[in-house]
């Protein structure tokens, strides 16, 4: 395997087969998440993509490897927005994937060539550490947000979850994209597999360590709560009128808050006194607090926002949470005076949402004063929000979601899924409740409760809540495997300064 880099394979000589390559291996990882859910696939997955970019024979090249490579990562992972943006999800694509040609840079600079056991170390770190930086990047929520990073795909794996309660979904991306390293150094260097197999020992070491060391979440009593999926599309009345029948259904079943899908309302009843009236009487009839969503429209300027309000028997009960993190292209458009035409070629969003200010912890009153912390559709995606409501106090997380323009799509599955990691992240059960599914609903350790339910049901389901208290070290430190892959790059551009000013130095005339 330790070829020179011109005596490549015949298919790889042409520059548009080589890319080709690039972006069907950067395309591999997506079959990680769900619907596929080869959560396995993961510790394998970039390794083609790893071999492709240490063999470019110039650095120019890796970059190229790396950009195309993203591109067709980002176009996999997001395939499902097709319908919606049609041909400028290649635009999109090709601009987020840019941000893999350093990364294809730092790859072809570690593991290019014959590299020594001591360039091979520190692949294992900066590798994934430039991986994360890819990651960190993306995950702002005006380039699209943090939407198919390595480690959500585990998110039914319950070490890596464990590792999570840890470091976050970070700490997990870290540790698969390690393991892919040590197997690409292996198949391409075995001279050097003494740094690769230590690699995938100390792998394997921190997630037992993990599974021995973090701390479990404390049991702290139950709570019933319920999720409404109307599963309808139709009119607004025939919504509403189909949500308020299956919240009937639960009355007498002991339920002490009633969650319904984003977007189940499309008019706020803190401006409908009727509307807010027909609320109160499910509320009093169930015995249960509801929690609807609300497009809710602003008299001081134009635009609605999805705001989260509290139901109780007398009606709103001031509590309400507007959402904060819009989708891009979908609830706004970034740069619009620039971008605008992307109305013109898809679904994009004609005009934009209003933002809220803040996040929010409602106490539920018929549930004993219940903290619950509130999130939107995509904001599930952010670890960081659902950690600061946990340290804000919140008992349960709640999403409210809707992702009907993607129904026979691999959207739904993936979006349930995030709802296991910051459950995990966090030790609290966490609620995901769709207007035409998946809904679900996880404990404190992130195991799946009752039934989910899919895209075909139109249902009412009860779920018996296992509470938690404690903090986990994620809730507390946050993202330190972030800050440590920031100071591992860091030190190494900082060495490799250092030597090259010594070198230079070296060879001044004295």
């Amino acid at each position: 395997m330790d070829r020179p880099l011109g005596q490549q394979a015949r298919w790889l000589g042409s520059p548009w087969s080589r890319g080709l390559a690039a972006a069907l291996a950067g395309a591999v990882p997506a079959l990680t998440f769900p619907a596929p859910s080869w959560w396995w696939l993961a510790y394998a997955a970039l390794v083609p993509w790893l071999l492709l970019v240490r063999t470019a024979p110039t650095y120019g090249r890796a970059a190229l490897d790396g950009w195309l490579g993203g591109t067709g990562f980002i176009l996999a992972v997001h395939q499902w927005l097709l319908p919606s943006l049609h041909v400028f999800i290649l635009v999109l694509a090709l601009l987020l994937g840019a941000l893999w040609a350093p990364w294809g840079l730092l790859v072809r600079a570690l593991l290019g060539g014959a590299p020594g056991a001591g360039r091979c170390a520190a692949a294992l770190v900066l590798v994934p550490s430039g991986w994360l930086m890819v990651e960190l990047v993306r995950s702002w929520e005006y380039l699209g947000g943090p939407w198919g990073l390595m480690g959500a795909s585990q998110w039914q794996v319950p070490p890596a979850l464990r590792l999570a309660s840890i470091g976050g979904v970070w700490l997990v991306s870290l540790l698969i994209v390690a393991v892919n390293t040590a197997l690409a150094e292996l198949i391409a260097r075995p001279a050097a597999r003494r740094p690769a197999v230590a690699g995938l020992l100390v792998c394997a070491l921190a997630v037992t360590a993990a599974w021995f060391w973090a701390p479990l979440p404390r049991p702290a009593g139950t709570v019933r709560i319920a999720v409404v999926q109307p599963n309808l599309t139709g009119t607004p009345a025939e919504r509403l009128a189909r949500s308020e029948a299956l919240t009937r259904s639960l009355a007498g079943r002991g339920v002490r808050l009633i969650v319904w899908g984003e977007s189940s309302l499309t008019q706020d009843p803190a401006d409908r006194p009727a509307l807010a009236e027909r609320l109160a009487a499910l509320s009093r009839q169930t015995g249960a607090e509801l929690l609807i969503n609300a497009d809710s429209a602003h008299a001081e300027r134009p635009g609605i926002s999805k705001s989260a309000v509290l139901i109780g028997p007398d009606g709103p009960t001031g509590e309400r949470y507007a959402k904060m993190r819009l989708v891009p292209f979908g609830e706004y458009i970034p740069f619009r005076s620039v971008l605008g035409w992307a109305t013109r070629v898809g679904k994009a969003a004609p005009t934009d949402r209003v933002r809220g200010t803040a996040t929010v912890v409602m106490p539920v009153a018929s549930a004993g004063g219940l903290r619950v912390g509130p999130l939107v559709c995509f904001e599930s995606a952010f670890p960081d929000m659902s950690r600061h409501l946990v340290r804000d106090g919140a008992q349960v997380l709640v999403v409210q979601s809707s992702t009907s323009t993607f129904q026979e799509s691999w959207a739904p599955a993936q979006h349930a899924s995030l709802a296991a990691l910051r459950a995990a992240e966090n030790g609290r059960p966490m609620v995901h409740a769709t207007l035409t599914g998946i809904s679900a609903v996880y404990g404190p350790r992130a195991e799946q409760l009752g039934e989910r339910l899919g895209t075909d049901r139109s249902a009412a389901a009860v779920y018996d809540l296992p509470l938690a208290g404690g903090t986990t070290p994620y809730t507390r430190y946050g993202d330190w495997a972030v800050y440590g892959a920031v100071g591992a790059l860091v030190l190494a551009g900082g060495c490799a300064g250092l030597r090259a000013l010594s070198r230079r130095s070296a060879r001044a005339p004295r």
